[in-house]
């Protein structure tokens, strides 16, 4: 089976890729740039994309199977915007994927971005935007929308009054093998979380806890995220879309129902300031 990953060396992209190549897929690894010495080398064929130019694109999904995209804008850009890179790239890429005849489609989304008032969060709305696509085109898809997690150095921000917001976040190798057994499932829409489900302030204690530093917990009214994403140099910064994205996060219930992995996250938590010491 022909597989095209796009986003293969982000840090999901790249668990995927893991995945894939050790059962045996054939692998065309897509991606701005390969991340080099990468332990899988010969394993996979790399091609260099910038999915907001569809030139790049062509021919990418000849022969192929299925198309699995991790595509996503995460941190800020004074280039790019959400609706670049999630909507309209994947798009473009979708529509390559369709002219090639691939079967499959699978895009890895984010929880929550149907919610009322999503639609006003750029890093959400694009997403929801493209989900729409796949779901009237003729391609059989599969859509997983994962939870993500918060953790921050040295001081946890919350909300005023959502400390008690909770989320089931995903270990990313366990989503990526979840990616990777439904990616053959036809017209399915999964939401995707871990089998531990935490408030914002319990993972915060957790966290302060595993590094042996006192709980600092920072107090933010809701208001000052959407003073702050309209400031002239936050905009010109391009971090406008992750100020109004982590607003979101940090004030809404972020549960999947599918739950998936063995992980635990007050296990990972340990083990990570442990790996930091």
């Amino acid at each position: 089976m022909k597989v095209l990953l796009a986003g293969a060396f982000g840090n999901l992209g790249f668990e995927i890729l893991k995945i894939l190549t050790e059962k045996g897929c054939e692998v065309v690894a897509a991606d701005l740039k390969e991340r080099p010495e990468n332990g899988l080398e010969g394993k996979y064929t790399f091609q260099a994309i910038d999915a907001t130019n569809p030139e790049t694109l062509k021919g990418i999904c000849d022969g192929v199977d299925v198309v699995i995209t991790t595509m996503g804008l995460t941190t800020a850009s004074t280039k790019f915007t959400s609706y670049d890179i999630d909507y309209r790239g994947n798009l473009n890429l979708y529509n390559e994927a369709k002219a090639a005849g691939v079967k499959k489609f699978n895009y890895i989304s984010v929880i929550a971005c149907d919610q009322p008032g999503a639609e006003k969060v750029p890093m959400l709305h694009a997403k929801f935007m493209l989900e729409n696509e796949i779901k009237k085109g003729d391609m059989e898809y599969v859509i997983y929308r994962p939870t993500k997690p918060y953790v921050d150095k040295g001081e946890m921000q919350l909300l005023k009054g959502y400390h008690g917001v909770k989320a089931n976040v995903v270990d990313c190798p366990d989503f990526a093998k979840f990616i990777y057994d439904h990616m053959l499932d036809t017209n399915k829409l999964y939401e995707v979380g871990g089998k531990e489900t935490y408030t914002y302030e319990e993972m915060a204690k957790m966290c302060f806890r595993a590094a042996g530093k006192p709980c600092v917990i920072k107090d933010s009214p809701i208001w000052m995220f959407g003073l702050l994403a309209n400031l002239p140099a936050i905009k010109k910064a391009g971090k406008h879309d992750i100020i109004l994205f982590s607003k979101w996060t940090l004030s809404h219930d972020l549960v999947g129902k599918d739950e998936t992995g063995e992980g635990s996250f007050a296990e990972y938590i340990k083990e990570y300031f442990g790996r930091k010491e």
